[in-house]
C-alpha cells in the first residue's frame, strides 16, 4: 500500500508540474494523474474496504499486488501517448488494464458471496465502479475500430472514468469514511448507498452518453448526479452536527464534494459551448480529485502502514497528515474557483501551494515512529 501510495502521490506532483509549465502531451499527462496515482489507488482502497464490508479476512497476496500492477499497466499507457512507445502499446495496456480490472471484480464478488449474512451495500458501488472501468477501456479498444467515431469513444472514455469510475468508488466510500473519521457511525449510511446507487448510474450513463453523441442528455445526467451529491452534506450536516464536521478529514470531504458539484457545473458550460475542455477538467482536478486524496490519505495511511490493533503512532501520523488541513481544502476550492474564471495562473499557484505543503506534512509523518 505504501509503495502504491507513493507513485500515486509522485505521479500528482509531476502531472501538476507538467501541466503549469505545458510540457508534456496532455493525454500522456492527465493518464500520468490518472492510470499510475489515482485507478491504482482506487484499486488499493477498495482492497482495504472489501473485507470490512463483506466481513471476511484479509485478502490474498495476489490481491495486495493488484494496484501496483496496474501502475506498470498505468506507465505503459503514458509512454505510448508520450511517443516513447509506439502508439498501438496503448491498446495493449487498456487490454491488460481490463485484466486486471475484471481480477479486481470477479475477487470482490467472491467476497460478497462468502459472506454471512448480507453484506454492507458499499461493495456494490465497487463492482458498478469497475463495470464502468471496464466499459471505458472497451471504448479504447474500439477506437482503432471505428476510427470515424474516434471522438464519441474518447468523450465516453472520459466520462466513465471521471464520473463513472472515480465518482462511483469516492461516493460509495464517502458515507463510510467520513463517519470513520469522526469515530461516529451512521446508520443512515448503508440505506442512503443502498437508494442512491441506481440514479448514480443512469446520471452517469446519461452525462458519458449525452456528451458523446447529443449533449441535452447529458445536462440531465448531470442535474441527476448533482442532486445527488448535494445531498450527503446535508445528511451529514443534520446527523453530526457543526462542531463535528470541522475535523480536518471531513473539511477536505465535503470540499472534495463541494468541487465535484463546481466540476458538474463547469461540465454543462463546456457541453453548451461557454467553456473549452481543459479548465472544466482541471476544476474537477483541483477540486474534487484533489481534496478527496488528500484527506483520504490523511484518515487511511496510517492504518496502512500499521494495520491491526491501533498503535499510539497511528495518531501522531493521522494529526500530522492533517497539520493545515482546512488551509489545503480551502486552497483547493478556491483554485477551483480561479480556473473556472480564467484566472489560470493564479490557480496554479494556489494549488500547487496546497500540494507542496500536503508533500512536506507527508514527508514529516512518514518519520514519526510506531510507538
Amino acid at each position: 500500500m505504501l509503495i502504491t501510495v507513493t507513485v500515486t502521490l509522485l505521479s500528482l506532483f509531476l502531472a501538476v508540474a507538467l501541466a503549469v509549465s505545458g510540457q508534456g502531451s496532455p493525454a500522456a499527462v492527465a493518464h500520468l494523474a490518472f492510470a499510475i496515482g489515482i485507478v491504482p489507488l482506487i484499486f488499493a482502497a477498495m482492497i482495504h474496504f472489501v473485507p470490512v464490508l463483506t466481513r471476511t479476512g484479509e485478502p490474498a497476496r495476489w490481491v495486495g499486488r493488484l494496484p501496483w500492477l496496474a501502475q506498470a499497466v498505468g506507465g505503459l499507457i503514458v509512454l505510448s501517448l508520450q511517443g516513447i512507445l509506439p502508439y498501438h502499446a496503448v491498446f495493449a495496456g487498456a487490454l491488460l488494464a481490463a485484466l486486471l480490472t475484471s481480477a479486481l471484480l470477479v475477487w470482490i464478488v467472491g467476497r460478497a458471496r462468502k459472506c454471512l449474512g448480507t453484506p454492507h451495500p458499499g461493495w456494490r458501488w465497487y463492482v458498478a465502479a469497475l463495470a464502468l472501468l471496464l466499459a471505458a477501456l472497451a471504448a479504447v479498444l474500439l477506437m482503432p475500430l471505428l476510427p470515424a467515431q474516434w471522438a464519441s469513444w474518447r468523450l465516453l472514455h472520459l466520462h466513465l472514468n471521471t464520473l463513472g469510475l472515480l465518482g462511483l468508488a469516492a461516493f460509495g466510500t464517502l458515507p463510510l469514511l467520513l463517519p470513520t473519521a469522526l469515530g461516529q457511525a451512521d446508520p443512515q449510511a448503508a440505506p442512503w448507498l443502498s437508494r442512491k446507487l441506481w440514479p448514480w448510474l443512469a446520471g452517469v450513463l446519461l452525462v458519458a452518453v449525452g456528451a458523446a453523441f447529443y449533449w441535452p442528455l447529458a445536462v440531465a445526467g448531470s442535474a441527476i448526479l448533482l442532486a445527488i451529491v448535494l445531498g450527503l452534506p446535508l445528511h451529514w450536516w443534520r446527523h453530526f452536527g457543526r462542531q463535528r464536521l470541522v475535523d480536518g478529514v471531513a473539511t477536505g470531504l465535503i470540499a472534495a464534494v463541494a468541487g465535484f458539484s463546481l466540476s458538474l457545473v463547469a461540465g454543462n458550460l463546456h457541453a453548451a459551448g461557454l467553456l473549452v475542455a481543459r479548465p472544466a477538467l482541471a476544476v474537477w482536478a483541483a477540486g474534487f480529485l484533489l481534496p478527496l486524496v488528500t484527506s483520504a490519505l490523511a484518515q487511511l495511511l496510517p492504518v496502512w502502514r500499521w494495520p491491526g490493533p491501533k498503535p499510539p503512532g497511528r495518531d501522531a501520523m493521522r494529526a500530522c497528515l492533517l497539520v493545515g488541513a482546512h488551509w489545503r481544502a480551502a486552497a483547493f476550492l478556491a483554485a477551483a474557483v480561479l480556473i473556472l474564471a480564467g484566472f489560470n495562473l493564479l490557480g496554479a499557484v494556489l494549488l500547487c501551494a496546497a500540494l507542496v505543503g500536503f508533500g512536506l506534512q507527508l514527508l514529516r509523518a512518514l518519520r514519526i515512529a510506531r510507538t
